[in-house]
């Protein structure tokens, strides 16, 4: 199908297309909300400034994608692959990433309040401010998910889940040339995690849950651990 086509249908109320061949496609500033591309390819398309809200992605294939500045919340891309994908400002309140593939994506400033991230792998996935914005993964859920090498200088990470998640030679420090910001896991739930030299200088931990959690060779430099929990279940004051 051509995107044309797809277009002309969506407007007149269709919007099942699942496994939708478009690859290398031109679909900037489009409100293409509560479509439903399950399984699709879309590799290589650009997807800048567009609407997808409540839209249905779910193991739709977008490697090497551009979603700059996409409107992606409520969105479900559970089993999705985005390699590679520019996600730069991206808005993504409350999307379903559930074992979603990431890898050495771009999520740049954008906006992962609440969304759900279970098992997925975010493996080198950049996740540093932008000139404009901080990238928020508050009350986010990242349990067992795979942030090894990422990048997560000056992230916000309040009340996130990471229990269980691999964050193995993880960066969360902080960049004065991009954001005089530090990362903060404010009440974030590390329980269990691999934090194995990851770096956390000047990290915010505060009241934190650090139980069992692996923190061989992890740099905690000027980190604020007040009130958190650490790996032997003691909270940090306790033995300061």
């Amino acid at each position: 199908m051509e995107l044309e086509e797809l277009l002309s249908k969506y407007h007149l109320g269709e919007r099942k297309f699942h496994q939708i061949v478009l690859r290398e496609a031109d679909l900037i500033d489009l409100n293409l909300s509560g479509v439903d591309f399950q399984g699709a390819d879309l590799r290589q398309s650009r997807l800048g400034k567009s609407v997808f809200c409540q839209a249905i992605l779910k193991k739709v294939n977008l490697s090497e994608s551009i979603l700059w500045g996409t409107d992606l919340r409520d969105v479900d891309l559970s089993q999705g692959i985005l390699r590679d994908a520019d996600l730069s400002g991206a808005k993504l309140i409350d999307a379903n990433l559930t074992d979603a593939y990431l890898s050495k994506a771009s999520l740049c400033g954008a906006n992962l309040t609440g969304a759900v991230l279970l098992r997925a792998i975010l493996y080198e996935v950049d996740l540093r401010p932008t000139s404009e914005r901080r990238t928020n993964l508050g009350q986010a859920n990242l349990s067992q998910a795979d942030l090894c090498y990422a990048n997560l200088s000056s992230a916000l990470l309040y009340q996130a889940n990471l229990s269980g998640a691999r964050l193995c030679r993880a960066k969360l420090t902080q960049e004065p040339y991009r954001s005089p910001f530090p990362s903060d896991l404010t009440e974030a739930n590390l329980q269990g995690a691999d934090l194995s030299y990851a770096d956390f200088s000047n990290a915010i931990l505060v009241n934190s849950n650090l139980k069992d959690a692996d923190l061989t060779g992890t740099i905690l430099n000027n980190a604020d651990l007040r009130g958190a929990i650490m790996p032997n279940g003691q909270i940090y004051s306790d033995f300061d």
